[in-house]
């Protein structure tokens, strides 16, 4: 099998000193992860710069991938948690104040109630669809909601207010085509650049940044429709404005906001300095251009181009999906590619190479004698995976990657995790 990162110095493949002999030594530490020495490596060794401080810490916090961005997150974290604040603050002060303040205060707040119980009720609905798709390397529950609220709060409520200025300013139909597509894909997408700073191990690629995109835009989309139902049920519209956007259209705002993540997307695949510009700015006047034409057609045609608008749109939808399948599977190949030489080495076995990459592994997991360590252990391969994929491309360009200095401690990880799961099943 050809060696997927090329060798250094004419030595032996991924850092293993020494030649094959060393291969069994290697299996004795940590499932097949060679502990120490000098080897030239990718995540071992010099090579690796601060792998010998990650195994310290690993060893030190009895087992688990250090995170060597906790400043960044806790920094990430701070930011997110004052931009809902704010957007949350702003939604209130301009929708809710103004309610609460009007002769029929009781009845507008009694529509608002039933409003978003209608525009959340379809959401679970919603979300379980791209959670379905991402099988391979599902993203964490916590970074998923996080962007989803964002959407719901920092994003509806920051370009709310905007879109109300402008509008109220320049007219309706410039606050419906020309601001809302710039502001609202902006605030939408900075939950995808939110990610690519402070979570920048959590994001791999284009199925990423699709799958967080489709959240961000989802939350905007239930808490928008909060708004828009509470004045089709005081105008007796309500059931009309569900079934156009609950039912027709619940996926026009993902559909827009994927395309910033899709630039993201490209970005982190591609690596080279450029890209990490062009690519995001590509992909938001992608967004800005869709979500434009949208509005703007409306607006100017009404009721006969919501019915151009919405057999494109369900074209476009359907190709979509066709697309994030298709990237998907991709992602899967990835995996399995770059875990092969693993077997070789004997990080894991072959049983668990297709256990890692089946769709449905982490259930198989879960309903065996794995357990939830069995699905732990398994998110670690296909990250292992994916790093090395990472790093690979990298040193293609012959430039640095954070990924590499996980490759190292992921290996670790596989090897303790094994241990775990070999120690439940004996207690069985």
């Amino acid at each position: 099998m050809s060696n997927p990162y090329g060798q250094q110095g004419g030595g032996p493949p991924y850092g293993w000193g020494g030649g094959q002999q060393q291969w069994g030594q290697g299996q004795q530490q940590a499932g097949g992860a060679p502990m120490g020495g000098q080897q030239a490596a990718y995540g071992y060794g010099a090579g690796a710069g601060t792998q010998q401080q990650f195994v310290q810490a690993v060893a030190g916090q009895g087992g688990g991938v250090p995170d060597v961005d906790k400043t960044r997150r806790m920094i990430g974290f701070a930011l997110w948690a004052l931009g809902v604040l704010v957007g949350a603050l702003l939604l209130l002060i301009v929708f809710v104040v103004p309610a609460l303040m009007s002769s029929k205060a009781g009845q507008i707040i009694s529509t608002m109630g039933l409003a978003a119980v209608v525009a959340y009720i379809p959401v679970g609905l919603y979300l379980f669809v791209p959670w379905v798709i991402d099988r391979y390397d599902p993203e964490p529950w916590w970074a998923l909601a996080g962007v989803f609220i964002w959407g719901a709060c920092f994003a509806t409520g920051v370009s709310g207010v905007i879109n109300s200025v402008l509008g109220s300013l320049f007219g309706e139909m410039v606050g419906a085509a020309i601001s809302a597509p710039i502001f609202e894909e902006a605030t939408k997408g900075m939950a995808i650049l939110g990610m690519v700073i402070f979570l920048r191990r959590e994001f791999d690629g284009v199925v990423d940044g699709i799958i967080y995109a489709t959240f961000a835009a989802i939350g905007f989309a239930a808490t928008e429709n909060i708004i828009y139902y509470t004045r089709g049920e005081l105008a007796g519209q309500m059931g009309q404005l569900f079934v156009m956007r609950g039912v027709l259209t619940p996926w026009i705002h993902p559909l827009f906001t994927s395309m910033t993540g899709i630039g993201f997307g490209l970005a982190r695949e591609h690596g080279a300095g450029w890209a990490k510009l062009v690519f995001p700015l590509v992909g938001y006047g992608a967004a800005v251009f869709l979500h434009a034409w949208w509005n703007g057609m409306l607006g100017l045609f009404g009721a006969t181009a919501f019915v151009l608008n919405l057999v494109l749109g369900i074209c476009m939808a359907l190709a979509f999906f066709v697309i994030i399948c298709v990237l998907v599977w991709r992602k899967g190949r990835t995996i399995r590619k770059f875990l092969e030489d693993e077997v070789l080495i004997g990080t894991i076995t072959q049983e668990e190479l297709e256990l890692i990459c089946s769709p449905v592994g982490r259930l198989t997991a879960l309903f065996s004698w794995r357990g939830w360590t069995g699905r732990k252990f398994i998110r670690a391969g296909a990250r292992l995976a994916l790093h090395k994929w990472h790093t690979a491309r990298a040193m293609k360009g012959q430039k640095l990657t954070i990924s590499m200095d996980f490759i190292a401690p992921l290996r670790q990880e596989l090897g303790r995790l094994r241990a775990e799961m070999a120690s439940g099943a004996r207690a069985r």
